[in-house]
């Protein structure tokens, strides 16, 4: 058996952050790093800072400002072909590689779905209404595939915490986004198209897990004030292989940091 080792996080622009890449490679070891959020054009997207981590294969889809997703892997990689302009903005909030693992190809998938706004209603806010139709197209586009999805993982800043343990306060934050009824039954039903929760295979459902702290709380650790955005998904294929997770939380504290922390899952392939 081998080990694999695919990591998640959003950065929170990858200029801004590059250096912390040192930091993230020294804690996890992984083979293959997703990111999101790297709000950084693809004419100038960092390679220098890939290279000095010695990831010599990269995928990336960035903008100005905001948004982007990028894929960083010791194993040879490549673009999946027709993947979806999803809600039709081009916003570079999706990336599909198809990863030669040990065992066969793995199709990987790094997303990072709209934060939605804060008012929770549709026609009060147009960006929770982008942000359930995104959802929408997701699990329509995955439903249709259901049958020959094999070997697939999907990773990402999913910003909704869908557990009652993946939140501070399921009571307090039902009425906020990230939380609420209505974004949590339809990021269920992306998932049940064909995934299941890696990280939750080792982790209670009982058991208070986050990956993000907001940068409002001054001390973040004493409050833990946290909720679940980023996820780790798997194919039922791939359950058997699980051998480990790890939620990077110290890396909250890391100088200039991102609100979010990674999140790693292991595979014996």
């Amino acid at each position: 058996m081998t080990a694999l080792r695919i990591a998640t996080w959003n950065i929170n622009s990858l200029r801004l952050r590059q250096g912390l890449l040192h930091s993230l490679v020294a804690a996890l070891a992984p083979d293959v790093i997703c990111l999101q959020e790297t709000k950084v054009p693809d004419e100038l997207f960092p390679l220098e800072a890939v290279a000095a981590i010695g990831f010599p294969h990269v995928l990336y889809r960035g903008m100005k400002g905001y948004n982007g997703v990028a894929v960083f892997s010791r194993l040879p990689i490549t673009a999946l072909p027709d993947t979806p302009d999803w809600c039709g903005k081009g916003d570079c909030r999706h990336l599909g590689v198809r990863l030669d693992a040990p065992g066969g190809a793995i199709e990987l998938h790094d997303f990072y779905v709209p934060a939605g706004g804060d008012i929770p209603d549709r026609q009060e806010n147009p960006k929770f209404g982008h942000k359930l139709d995104f959802l929408a197209e997701a699990r329509e586009w995955f439903a249709k595939r259901r049958k020959t999805l094999k070997r697939a993982v999907l990773v990402g800043d999913l910003n909704i915490a869908p557990q009652e343990h993946d939140v501070w306060s399921h009571k307090q934050l039902l009425d906020v986004v990230s939380h609420t009824p209505v974004e949590v039954a339809a990021l269920d039903a992306w998932r049940e198209t064909g995934f299941v929760d890696a990280v939750r295979h080792f982790v209670p459902a009982e058991q208070k897990l986050y990956t993000w702290w907001s940068y409002r709380n001054r001390d973040w650790r004493a409050s833990d004030r946290g909720r679940r955005l980023d996820h780790v998904w798997v194919s039922p294929d791939l359950v058997a292989h699980l051998a480990g997770q790890r939620i990077l939380k110290e890396a909250r504290d890391w100088e200039k940091g991102s609100d979010h922390v990674p999140v790693m899952v292991e595979f014996s392939l």
